[in-house]
């Protein structure tokens, strides 16, 4: 048997598949990073602070999650239209963000509110100001949730496919998947490239877990069990 990597260079050459991996990348980055500050904040003020309608956005949060993705395709499509970012990464940034808050903020929301209040009371006792507080002091007891949070918002919009498809018209602005997706058709499957696309596209999915399991599993289930 002759190894060669053929496949692995005619993919990029003739499929450009570069371009399609930067644009998941780039993506995903931006959302990942956009989405673990919002639900930092988010999360850290609704388990430390009350304030009127607290219940309320309590349940927005999760009723965002209880809509089937495919309703919001139109509404979003339009949105996009109307403030000229459709076929956009900014317009598709905004997208996944939208979805990807709500539930990020409910993750760092449980994890905060396994932290005793008392350390906050105690730094504000020794005169540490609300902010230092949360950077010093919360946020590093607080890593292994981020850590979780933010794995769970990479892995979600990295492997989207459906909005990546409808919202970006133009192929050189579409995401892997799509890419990935052109590859078997009713008519043929291409499958040296299809096997060689999927391989590329679990690299940096096998990066973060490598890099970051042991925090994900310390995320995932701090503040499931109340002492």
């Amino acid at each position: 048997v002759n190894i060669t990597f053929d496949n692995f260079v005619n993919l990029f050459k003739k499929l450009h598949f570069e371009q399609y991996f930067i644009n998941s990348f780039i993506v995903s980055i931006s959302v990942t990073t956009l989405v673990s500050v919002m639900a930092l904040i988010g999360g850290y003020a609704m388990s430390r602070y009350k304030f009127r309608g607290k219940s309320f956005v309590y349940v927005l949060l999760l009723c965002t999650q209880m809509f089937p993705a495919v309703m919001k395709i139109i509404p979003y499509y339009k949105i996009l239209v109307s403030l000229h970012l459709n076929n956009t990464r900014t317009g598709l940034l905004i997208v996944y963000a939208s979805f990807s808050i709500p539930f990020c903020t409910w993750m760092m929301y449980g994890y905060f509110k396994s932290i005793p209040t008392g350390l906050d009371e105690a730094a504000r006792v020794d005169g540490s100001s609300a902010f230092h507080t949360f950077y010093r002091i919360i946020m590093p007891i607080a890593l292994p949730g981020l850590v979780a949070t933010v794995i769970y918002a990479f892995l979600q919009n990295w492997n989207e496919y459906m909005f990546a498809s409808v919202l970006m018209s133009a192929d050189e602005k579409k995401t892997i998947t799509y890419a990935i997706s052109t590859m078997a058709d009713a008519y043929k499957i291409q499958w040296n490239y299809l096997m060689c696309a999927a391989m590329i596209s679990s690299v940096p999915t096998l990066a973060v877990f490598t890099v970051m399991q042991k925090y994900l599993i310390a995320g995932m289930t701090a503040g499931a069990v109340k002492e």
